[in-house]
């Protein structure tokens, strides 16, 4: 766990450094949006600190509340993120993609699983680790209580209890597929 913890903390440096040498502003300061330093329609590619915050963002993002907008990416670290599609890391305890979510959804809390719930609304491309990880397209490795994805490209679900509902029947398709519900382990490729 420590050396994940560094990666993460390394792309999220590197992403502020990247960010100074842009034209967009490096930094913001929100309270609750539109009560900020910039306005919450402008890209913020950098570093942000929050009670609420609500950009279209390229930054390392720490807050009560972080919000993206658009097509953002990054690092939010904080007890709720939320996005309309994301790249990157979400940790927190609760982190919501409304789109596609290319990433880490999870937190540093408790080992691995740190999150509470962890929700993408259209294709999750990577992990989730939380009690509850819900995603509408899975493709890569939900680690919780509970995982439910509507359908997989490809993926595996490890946990308590495993949904993914477009699997058609109960070994039908073996080896590709297990089932659309199953204790401990599920999957589809």
């Amino acid at each position: 766990m420590k050396s994940q913890t560094r990666v993460a903390w390394v792309v999220a440096l590197g992403i502020a450094i990247r960010a100074l040498a842009q034209d967009a502003p490096s930094f913001q300061a929100s309270v609750v949006p539109g009560f900020s330093v910039h306005s919450p329609d402008q890209k913020i590619e950098g570093l942000t600190l929050s009670l609420w915050g609500e950009n279209p963002q390229q930054a390392f993002s720490f807050g009560l509340v972080n919000g993206s907008t658009g097509s953002s990416e990054g690092f939010s670290l904080g007890l709720v993120n939320y996005a309309e599609s994301y790249g990157g890391v979400h940790w927190g305890l609760v982190n919501a993609t409304s789109g596609d979510f290319v990433g880490w959804q999870g937190g540093p809390l408790c080992g691995l699983v740190g999150s509470v719930v962890n929700f993408t609304g259209g294709k999750m491309n990577g992990f989730q680790s939380g009690v509850v990880n819900l995603a509408g397209t899975l493709s890569g490795l939900q680690l919780g209580v509970v995982n439910y994805a509507q359908r997989a490209e490809s993926g595996v679900q490890i946990g308590v209890v495993n949904f993914i509902a477009e699997n058609n029947g109960w070994f039908t398709r073996w080896p590709h597929e297990v089932a659309p519900g199953m204790l401990l382990v599920n999957w589809r490729f």
